[in-house]
């Protein structure tokens, strides 16, 4: 479906939406199963789309090229844009505009990506990254990066959403980056100079909603949705009933297009348990399949992480998906750094380092057992899968975004919990996230924040303060009044980094760690380990490497000092050897070659 020319130009071939055609012009296509007619609609003009079969409606118009706004007029009334509009320049509810997606100049032929092994991995927000908020502006901050020791961006969602502010995940239309942040072409230009500085880019991508504000499809293509399930934030997607192949291709395509016209090297699949899909082949299953072996592709490292509460372990490995974002770690490390119980964390709170070493060593902490936080049991076995499998991280977006008050670790915890634990972090074998701002010790908050009005705003505003009632801190009113309004543009603004503020001290700390990270880690393959609890908050954790070596680490996240029956043993990579002591809060790491 993409050709690659010796300019390096990539272009994604869809099925639908707005496609130029050799000799001028512009192919249209929009599926429409519901509508009797669809005009297309352009510079004051209308042009009636000829209906064909399955539903599908369709155009080639001579005078249309590059840069055309148009719309699509369904049964004579109501226009919108389309669905998979390439770029949105007057917001997700504006004209679509025709984008030549091959007018950009790719200069990184030369890139074929990188191993997962060596992925540190950065999260952050295009918008409140750096004060100009945008593509471009990402860019002079690489260097720092790629310094720290990160290998991999990953941007939050930037399907085009309602309004100039918002996390990403109320887009609506998934084929269209988001114009707060520039255009299609400063995307590329973030993602090309990233090339050049050797680090990866993976994109956010959400196919288990559609955001509350400037969705149209129910209008003319309700087979988009389904009633037979339901997701925490909106209408669930049909991926398994009736008329349910447009709808499917539709997410495969945009898996395909981020991945190929844009160069991206890899996706992360936000919340994929909300995906509900009994048909005999799953559409994640197919997504990977399908960019698995994708011709355009063959040539470079393709990775594919899932988010996934379920902890369904059939979805990693060979062939399939490559690792998972993993939750148990970070409800474990959580608990360890700041001693919280509510919500839940109540399931981690019995054993915290018990859980802990048990995701080190074997993934996931819950592998069938019964959750305290539900009652229920969760997850699937994973111990056979290799610690690559695993993304670990103690900072992210949902987990800082998702406090009343958006509360960072630092902010929370202490240094020395905080130091201990970082450093189990950036060590371990499975690939680290850190959240923007983590590695300079930013104590800045990370807020919820929108940007919709009227009764949606209202209910946006209230609803979130409503929804920590449960918690004993919020029960006063007046508290939850005091949590900051999404709406506001002040609550975006206290998010936007202050790269000014940044301490020296930490950075020193993450980078050192992740220099010893690049020399002794990357070049070894971990394979599954196995974990011993030496007391309540020590264990020592193995990891059998490849090339015939041992991995170990010793942690005591206490406060009292532990002795231990023998001596450690191998060469220290990291932490202060005192005999058999393993003072508190504190980690040594040992490499037996």
């Amino acid at each position: 479906m993409s050709t690659a020319s010796l300019s390096h130009d990539l272009v994604h071939a869809m099925p639908f939406g707005a496609e130029p055609v050799p000799g001028g012009g512009v192919r249209f296509r929009l599926w429409a199963p519901a509508a009797n007619t669809v005009d297309l609609v352009f510079d004051n003009r209308s042009r009636p789309m000829e209906k064909t079969a399955e539903g599908w409606f369709q155009l080639i118009e001579s005078s249309a090229g590059s840069g055309t706004l148009y719309r699509y007029r369904i049964n004579g009334g109501q226009l919108v844009p389309d669905p998979a509009s390439r770029f949105q320049p007057q917001d997700a509810e504006g004209p679509s505009e025709v984008i030549d997606p091959g007018a950009f100049d790719w200069d990184d032929a030369q890139w074929k990506g990188r191993r997962w092994e060596e992925a540190v991995i950065y999260e952050l927000h295009v918008g409140s990254f750096t004060p100009a908020g945008s593509y471009r502006s990402i860019i002079p901050k690489l260097p720092h990066l790629k310094d720290v020791g990160v290998t991999a961006l990953e941007l939050m969602p930037l399907a085009d959403f309602a309004g100039r502010r918002n996390w990403g995940y109320d887009g609506v239309l998934p084929f269209a980056p988001d114009s707060a942040y520039g255009r299609p072409d400063d995307l590329k230009a973030l993602v090309q100079a990233a090339h050049k500085a050797g680090l990866m880019v993976l994109l956010d991508v959400v196919y288990n909603h559609f955001g509350p504000k400037g969705n149209f499809l129910s209008l003319y293509a309700p087979q988009f949705f389904t009633d037979r399930y339901r997701t925490p934030w909106g209408a669930a997607i049909n991926f398994d009933g009736a008329d349910s192949r447009w709808v499917r291709e539709y997410f495969v395509q945009n898996a395909l297009y981020w991945l190929e016209e844009y160069a991206f090297d890899g996706l992360r699949f936000d919340a994929v348990h909300a995906i509900i899909d009994k048909s005999p082949l799953h559409v994640l299953d197919e997504i990977a399949s399908r960019a698995r072996n994708a011709p355009a592709l063959s040539h470079r490292q393709i990775h594919l992480v899932l988010e996934n509460d379920a902890n369904q372990a059939r979805f990693l490995g060979k062939g399939k998906y490559t690792a998972q974002w993993n939750d148990d770690s970070h409800h474990a490390y959580h608990v360890l750094a700041t001693g919280e119980k509510d919500g839940y964390y109540v399931a981690y709170a019995d054993a915290p380092a018990k859980h802990l070493a048990r995701c080190l060593a074997e993934g996931f902490a819950f592998q069938g057992e019964i959750s305290k936080f539900t009652d229920e049991k969760r997850g699937e076995p994973s111990s056979h899968l290799p610690p690559a499998a695993f993304v670990d991280f103690m900072q992210n977006h949902d987990q800082i975004g998702n406090r009343a008050f958006g509360d960072r670790l630092i902010s929370i915890s202490k240094d020395k919990k905080l130091k201990a634990l970082t450093a189990i972090l950036l060590l371990a074998p499975s690939p680290p996230m850190l959240f923007m701002g983590e590695e300079w010790g930013c104590r800045q908050p990370f807020l919820f924040f929108c940007d919709f009005d009227g009764d949606l705003g209202d209910a946006v505003r209230k609803g979130r303060r409503e929804e920590f009632a449960r918690f004993a801190a919020f029960q006063d009113p007046a508290v939850r009044q005091r949590i900051p309004d999404p709406l506001a543009e002040a609550t975006f603004r206290q998010c936007v980094l202050r790269w000014d503020e940044m301490d020296p001290g930490w950075l020193a700390f993450y980078r050192n760690l992740l220099s010893v990270r690049r020399t002794e880690i990357f070049p070894r393959k971990a394979k599954p380990g196995r974990y011993e609890m030496l007391a309540e908050r020590a264990f020592s954790v193995l990891w059998p490497l490849e090339d015939g070596g041992v991995l170990r680490l010793l942690a005591n996240c206490g406060e009292a000092p532990l002795e231990l029956g023998i001596p450690p043993r191998g060469r220290v990579l990291w932490g202060k050897e005192n005999g058999k002591t393993l003072e508190g809060w504190s980690t040594i790491w040992l490499l037996e070659e």
